[in-house]
Parts: C-alpha cells; structure tokens; sequence
C-alpha cells in the first residue's frame, strides 16, 4: 500500500470511528429513556436495566453502524474535495477510482462487524436479555426486593413487605401485601409462602397460612378471613409480540422454520451487513464536489439515498412477514438495484477525464 493510501486510510476510519461514537451516544440515549419506561411499566427489573442496555445496544449496531460508516465516508471524501487534495491526487495519476484501496479498508471490518452483529451476536443477546427477565421474574432478589422493607408492586400494584427472603429469591417468611382494587382496599398477610411463574407472563404469590382483610375504604363493610392456602396474582408483564420472538431466535433456526414471519427476519438480519457494503460504494461518487460549489454539496442527496433504501428495506421486510411476497424473492429487489447503481456511479467517477493540451505557439 502506498504511503498516501495509508494516509486516506488513517483519515477514513478516524472519521468514521467519530460518527459512530456520535451516533452510539444519540442511540443509547433513545434506548435508556425506552428501558427506563418498561421498567416503570413492570415489564424489566429494575436491577437489570444496564445489562439490558448492554445487551440491546449489540443489536443497535447493526442499525447504527451502516449509517455511520456511510457519514465517515462522506464526511472524509468530501473534505478531500474542498481542500483540492483530490485534484492534487488526480493530477499525478490517483483519481477517485485508484481510492478502492484504502475504502475497502475500513468499509470490509465494518460490514463483517455489521454481518456477525446482525446474524449471531443480536439474536444471541436477545435471547440472553429475555432469559434473564424471565429468571428475574421468579425472583424477589433481582426484582428489587429487600427483607424488612416496604416495596411498591410494579405498575401500582400496591405495596409488599417480607420480614425473611431466602438466597433464590423465591421463599420468603411473614409477608405483608397491600393493594388497592377499585375503591376497595385489600390487605395479606402470611407467615411464608412463594413466588411462582405460571406460562410466560402470570406470577402468583402462594401463601401459606395467613389472613385476608377486604372492604371498602370509609365504610364499615370489611371481612376478614383466614386461610391454609391462598394464591394472589402479581401484575403481570406484557407478553412479548411475535417480533420479540423472533429477535431472540437464532440465524439457523429461522432457515429450518422457513415460514413468512422467519424468512422476514432473515432477510433483515442479512440486509444490514448487504447495505453497508452498497453505502460505502455510494460514498465515493456521492462525496464529489467541484471547487465553487458548497461544502458537502451532496450529503443532503446521499442521506435521501439511505433514508430511500432503509424505507424499502422496512417495506420488503412488512411484505414478506405478511407473506406477501415470496420468500425466494427476499429483499434482493432491493439490494441488487442500489448495487448496480452504486457500481455504475463508482465506475463513472473514477474515470479521470482526459486533458486537453493547447500545442499552439503563443
């Protein structure tokens, strides 16, 4: 490699490596204030909001990353052009097309991080993620709890408190529950009992010998009853949409489904690493400006570019989930378009044009 061509490549991927961190920043900001509303909804602990955060911003970089090597491109390329060292470069022989080293460079590491993110990596964190709010969702410890505190059940549930908790977080001694339902109030107490999960999203406190005081708030209707054995409901989560599912499957496993719903996913997961490589060959002859014109004349342009080819991609991916369109097919329609314009504006921009000599004697 020449040593200009380690120069464009120090400058490319600084550039990039500095969207991304940008981008990675603006995205997990978006995610936390998502987590941070299904735990006050219930739906993840409270406990486990950073290892969700870590967890799903793994499947954010698949998103994140096409976008970022595409901008560093742009960004990189274009400053090339408005301090004239691309036409310095063009002059002694290295026109925009003799670039396919350096680009190649930076764009193949982020496509094949992009590729193991989107096909291994996401699903794998995804399954990992829903695994542990189901272990913590049998679970009093993860869950928030703490002997000989008073909590508040998710979702304004009402308030629990437990005297004794055992090292799992399932069994607890001399428990205290209070919830109001309607404008009735409901009060438990028991000397031991359980937590128990019952399907995916049903939770049920087992209580052991205890008492149940119910009535109305203000009037004098109120019962009181002793039981051996009592069952009470918590709020339960929100079940997980189909989507969800198949988030957390694995690659291979939606190939061996081979039904609508998991050849969308597929063809999602393989389009991402796809679409990085088709936006670092849209970089280069998008990134061209001639002297007078302004700066970064066509970042406008080539993020429409992006936004048209993530919309079709969204649309493709609909279509095929509904079974639409058939899963042969895929998102290929759209992939193999771009990629030939792609090429054919890379093939055109790296044509150095020919100069013309004056031979006449002034």
């Amino acid at each position: 490699m020449l040593l200009i061509e380690r120069h464009l490549l120090r400058q490319f991927a600084e550039t990039v490596l500095a969207v991304t961190a940008v981008l990675l920043l603006v995205s997990l900001g978006g995610l936390f204030m998502d987590l941070a509303q299904e735990v006050a909804k219930g739906k993840v602990p409270a406990a486990l909001l950073l290892s969700q955060l870590g967890l799903r911003s793994i499947r954010f970089l698949t998103l994140v990353m096409p976008l970022a090597l595409f901008l560093g491109l742009l960004l990189s390329i274009g400053r090339l052009y408005t301090d004239s060292e691309m036409f310095v470069l063009a002059s002694v022989g290295l026109g925009p097309q003799r670039l396919w080293k350096p680009l190649l460079w930076v764009s193949l590491p982020v496509v094949l991080l992009v590729a193991l993110a989107s096909l291994w990596l996401g699903p794998l964190a995804a399954h990992k993620g829903k695994e542990m709010i189901e272990v913590a969702n049998r679970s009093f410890l993860i869950a928030g709890l703490e002997p000989g505190r008073f909590v508040e059940l998710p979702g304004k549930g009402g308030v629990l408190y437990v005297s004794e908790l055992a090292n799992d977080g399932t069994r607890f001694k001399h428990l205290f529950v209070q919830r109001d339902i309607g404008e009735r109030l409901d009060i438990v107490t028991a000397n031991s009992g359980q937590l128990q999960l019952i399907g995916d999203t049903e939770r049920v406190l087992r209580l052991d010998n205890g008492f149940r005081v119910e009535g109305a708030i203000g009037s004098k209707d109120f019962r009181m009853m002793h039981f051996a054995q009592n069952d009470i409901r918590v709020p339960d989560r929100e079940a997980d949409d189909r989507s969800e599912d198949l988030a957390a499957t694995s690659t291979a496993a939606l190939l061996k489904d081979g039904k609508a719903p998991a050849m969308s996913e597929f063809h999602w997961r393989l389009a991402m690493p796809l679409l990085a490589g088709v936006l670092a060959l849209f970089a280069l002859p998008l990134a061209r400006s001639e002297p007078r014109q302004p700066q970064y004349g066509l970042i406008l342009f080539a993020l429409l570019v992006y936004v048209v080819g993530m919309l079709l991609l969204i649309l493709g991916t609909s279509l095929l989930g509904k079974g639409s369109m058939p899963g042969l097919l895929g998102l290929w329609w759209v992939h193999v378009p771009m990629l030939a314009l792609a090429a054919w504006l890379f093939w055109r921009d790296g044509r150095l044009p020919k100069v013309a000599t004056d031979t006449r004697r002034a």
